[in-house]
């Protein structure tokens, strides 16, 4: 379990707090939904949890643990939007190597078997994959590193319809053994598989019900 108690992010060249007073817990096996639009947070919200940005105040626990930069960046794999802006292998191969020069053969197989990309030539270049493929190979690639919890911003961003699909039931999938929280400025296709909504909207995370936030998806402040 995931325990964030008081949180906030309060940059020295921003007027008011980023992130304020977040509460929130993200259990192991349940994904964990958070909406909101542009500019509300929940990037950064996901740096922070991943280890690339130093909170302002508050704690991070894992179990019973105070947790650190370097804790969270071992803990979690952030997976980015539009993650395969971010590939720099030449290969699948290489792609899951990256970091990682001993990984086994039998890790790699494993991790793609998971994200349901077991039947890819190793040697096939990541960006002549399909966009839902390059979402399931950016998936495999944070697995290889066998974290606890799986961070992922606006995954469904930029997919068809029959692709958002195919990765809402991964997502599915993985949380049978993952903990995920993901963040979205679009309910979409995501809330049917979510355990907790939370709204975040000017840094301020809220709980709310999956029948309320359907409501708040059709109103222009959740779009962005």
């Amino acid at each position: 379990m995931l325990n964030l108690r008081n949180l906030s992010y309060h940059p020295p060249a921003a007027h008011v707090p980023i992130l304020k007073q977040i509460n929130l817990q993200v259990a192991p096996q349940q994904l964990t939904l958070i909406v909101g639009p542009s500019g509300s947070g929940k990037s950064t919200l996901l740096e922070i949890l991943s280890g690339l940005s130093e909170k302002t105040q508050g704690t991070i626990h894992w179990r019973d643990q105070e947790l650190t930069s370097l804790h969270l960046q071992q803990l979690s794999g952030l997976v980015f939007q539009f993650p395969e802006r971010h590939f720099c292998g030449g290969t699948i191969l290489e792609e899951l190597r990256l970091g990682h020069p001993e990984i086994t053969s039998d890790r790699i197989q494993q991790a793609l078997t998971e994200v349901g990309l077991e039947q890819l030539s190793l040697g096939a270049k990541p960006h002549a994959l399909s966009g839902g493929q390059q979402r399931r190979l950016a998936l495999a690639v944070q697995l290889i590193r066998q974290p606890h919890l799986l961070l992922l911003d606006e995954p469904t961003a930029g997919l068809d319809w029959s692709m958002r699909r195919q990765l809402v039931g991964l997502l599915a999938k993985l949380k049978k053994h993952w903990g995920l929280l993901v963040v979205s400025h679009d309910v979409g296709d995501l809330l049917e598989i979510a355990d907790q909504c939370w709204t975040l909207q000017h840094g301020e995370l809220l709980s709310v019900t999956p029948e309320r936030l359907r409501e708040q998806a059709s109103k222009p402040q959740l779009v962005s």
